[in-house]
């Protein structure tokens, strides 16, 4: 009877079961969400130069090339590390909340929802091992030394 009720809610909703299964938190949603914003594009080593080839072994381990700009020099971060940290909980609540220096776009991560912050943990906590932290950022006026792109115009406007 319950499940009546359900299919009934959904559907008068425009939402059909279908739907709703996929959207429920899982480990395959947050590969999807994974992908579609962005993550392994700076999270994981390989991932753009591959042409969206996804390794489990290396996902969402961070990278050792910095983005230098006037903020100084920040790394993509070892997501395994971060999420290994925290509870699913903790996760939606940091979700929603973080905010860090530039190129990373956390005011998207807090536009996620709920099911997709605790799909995206689920993911990422599948995975296996964290592995070693990427570099620590660095302040202004400092000389990274690895890699960086330099991700500031020539000139700053007046």
């Amino acid at each position: 009877m319950r499940t009546l009720f359900i299919a009934v809610a959904l559907l008068s909703g425009g939402i059909s079961m279908a739907e709703a299964a996929e959207r429920a938190p899982s480990v395959e949603w947050g590969r999807h969400v994974s992908i579609t914003s962005g993550c392994n594009d700076c999270h994981t080593p390989g991932y753009a130069e591959s042409g969206g080839t996804l390794d489990p072994k290396t996902a969402l381990t961070g990278v050792a090339v910095g983005f230098s700009g006037p903020w100084g020099t920040t790394y993509a971060a070892n997501l395994r590390l971060t999420v290994a940290k925290m509870s699913e909980d903790a996760w939606v609540t940091y979700g929603k909340s973080f905010e860090t220096r530039p190129p990373m776009p956390w005011y998207n991560v807090h536009e996620m929802t709920d099911g997709e912050l605790r799909s995206f943990y689920m993911y990422v906590k599948s995975l296996g091992a964290p592995g070693q932290p990427a570099p620590q950022g660095l302040p202004p006026g400092e000389t990274p030394q690895t890699p960086f792109i330099v991700f500031a115009p020539p000139q700053m406007p007046q």
